[in-house]
């Protein structure tokens, strides 16, 4: 499903990262411009990486049918809504807020945000694909379970390309965006 959609390969701009070289991750907690808002918006990373994890591993589960299907559905549901509307609110509040807030700071890494702002394009496509395929299954695992099954597959293709998607993406936009604000004492 990697070559449906258009998922960057390239890395970001070198000239992107001699701030990263200044600030490097391993020193992020103990640096006294790492404050709770920047720990706030690290910890809903971790929650999407560990959601689309969950939402991979249980759909894996239902076509090892090592879990039911109503159960499925259920978490499905519950997660799958979840990440599809986190990931709309935060990436729209990162694209209208954090990053001008990031370029007025530092105009030098603009091409960067230009590069983040783009990928959150492209993941709402697979997002908007994901979520036509979740409830699909969703529906029909309570008209025809041969069919749900049969969209399992697909619901799968597109967990692990999300998955693949978030782990790119953010953790390019925390090693671009985390040194900014620390060497420029932001979000305090």
């Amino acid at each position: 499903m990697l070559d449906t959609y258009t998922i960057r390969q390239n890395e970001m701009p070198e000239d992107m990262w001699h701030l990263l070289a200044a600030y490097p991750r391993d020193s992020w907690d103990a640096h006294p411009g790492f404050k709770e808002k920047t720990r706030h918006w690290l910890g809903a990373h971790q929650m999407f990486r560990r959601v689309a994890e969950r939402i991979r591993l249980d759909t894996e589960g239902l076509m090892n049918k090592d879990v039911a299907l109503d159960d499925y559905a259920d978490r499905l549901s519950y997660y799958g809504g979840n990440l599809v509307a986190n990931l709309h609110g935060h990436h729209g509040w990162e694209d209208r807020s954090f990053f001008p807030e990031l370029s007025v700071a530092d105009p030098r890494f603009d091409a960067g945000l230009q590069v983040l702002e783009q990928d959150h394009a492209d993941l709402d496509k697979v997002l908007d694909d994901f979520n036509r395929t979740a409830n699909r299954l969703i529906i029909l695992s309570g008209m025809d379970e041969a069919q749900a099954y049969a969209e399992a597959g697909k619901v799968l293709a597109n967990a692990a390309t999300i998955e693949a998607f978030l782990k790119r993406h953010l953790s390019d936009e925390e090693e671009l965006a985390v040194p900014i604000i620390l060497h420029h004492r932001l979000r305090g």
